[in-house]
């Protein structure tokens, strides 16, 4: 399921809390982003057409709750991301961002025993 960059706002905010009426999401989403209510509420109704997130009666209020679990969407970004800039290879990823950002104190150290840890799980890191 393709989530845009605009419609992961509402979803970080359901994420965050959910059930959520409308007013709430505008209400966090909308100052942030510097966006209008119409926005925010188109951006509701193309996550509800994609199946993202579902909405209930609660109390006489619509309420909106995701469907699509945070760590999926991480997984189909990061996958994402990786095969379009690195032809998805973890490897170079690894690699430019070690050459192109320092490294803070204990990355290194955390990330030598992710290494061994995958090795020692069989090497495929799941």
């Amino acid at each position: 399921m393709n989530v845009t960059a605009a419609e992961s706002h509402i979803m970080e905010a359901l994420w965050e809390r959910s059930p959520r009426t409308t007013d709430e999401i505008i209400a966090e989403v909308a100052p942030a982003q510097n966006w209008g209510e119409a926005t925010v509420k188109t951006l509701i109704n193309r996550l509800l057409k994609k199946g993202a997130i579902r909405s209930e009666r609660i109390e006489g209020k619509t309420r909106y709750t995701p469907v699509l679990q945070r760590a999926d969407y991480v997984q189909t970004e990061s996958q994402d991301l990786l095969d379009r800039l690195f032809g998805g290879r973890l490897e170079p990823l690894v690699a430019h961002f070690a050459r192109h950002r320092a490294l803070k104190p204990g990355e290194l150290e955390r990330l030598k025993r992710l290494i061994q840890q995958i090795e020692e799980e069989g090497g495929d890191g799941r």
